[in-house]
């Protein structure tokens, strides 16, 4: 946040306060909802300094004691962004982020739905580490066949990098994945039958449909660089559908999350 205001990327690190303080008033927000979800889902850029730069042990030893508060009953599913592990990610940052937050892609069932974590920096740049892109993508290729086998209800993809922010035909950006990689994952995922796709990086909410594909893109805890609220998004999974809402912290915090959603919540 320090950076932004500033405009200054540069040995701006150093002070993250304020994203202790509203990662606090999240965690607290999540323990008070009634019923539990889930799981929480942070999707990337867990911290700001990138690999090999200063402050970055010391910003993940502070998120890490703050999401020590997390109701133990709430389990952690981590996604990497590219502060995580680098805008070119090499063998050595990956291991790195392995060693401290988890795999990073992996799968897992919840309540009969499947969730796909991807390491979408290995879909912007992998000429560094070119073997770890073929292995997710043969490891990718397994689970949709798997998805589209088992005619899963739901399949949902989580991954740092949007597909695309408002249309799939936009050009190509710093906040989406270029077209052709783009392209080849929707019509992937498509025919595998995913429904949603759930990213961040842009620090705004954004997204849009490609066919039947929900592109759900989530602002941030922490930075904003659009006029969102600091806040988090909500996601009911029913037999039918999927919602979501976004909620500005003090939002949830104060009041929780509508009666509609819970009433949605009760009836499954």
């Amino acid at each position: 946040m320090k950076a932004w205001a500033l405009g200054k990327w540069d040995n701006c690190d150093d002070e993250w306060e304020e994203e202790i303080r509203l990662t606090e008033q999240a965690v607290q927000a999540i323990n008070k909802l009634n019923p539990k979800p889930k799981f929480f889902v942070l999707c990337g850029d867990l911290v700001h300094a990138l690999p090999g730069t200063p402050w970055r042990a010391n910003q993940t030893k502070d998120l890490k004691k703050v999401l020590e508060d997390i109701d133990k009953e709430i389990p952690l599913v981590f996604v990497s962004g590219n502060h995580d592990i680098g805008n070119v990610p090499t063998s050595e940052a990956i291991d790195e982020y392995c060693q401290t937050w988890g795999d990073d892609y992996f799968s897992f069932w919840v309540g009969g739905v499947l969730f796909l974590v991807l390491n979408s920096q290995l879909y912007v740049d992998s000429s560094k580490c070119l073997n770890l892109k073929q292995a997710q993508d043969k490891w990718l290729d397994t689970q949709l066949a798997m998805a589209k086998e088992k005619m899963c209800k739901h399949a949902i993809v989580f991954q740092h990098i949007p597909l695309f922010l408002k249309n799939v035909d936009e050009e190509d950006d710093y906040f989406n994945i270029n077209k052709p990689v783009r392209l080849e994952l929707m019509n992937k995922f498509t025919n595998a039958g995913i429904k949603a796709v759930f990213s961040g990086h842009y620090h705004r909410n954004a997204g849009g449909f490609y066919n039947n594909l929900d592109m759900v893109v989530s602002s941030a805890i922490g930075c904003q660089l659009g006029e969102d609220t600091h806040g988090l998004r909500i996601v009911v999974v029913t037999a039918d559908k999927i919602i979501h809402r976004y909620y500005s912290l003090n939002k949830l915090s104060n009041e929780g999350i509508e009666k509609d959603l819970l009433d949605m919540i009760k009836q499954e």
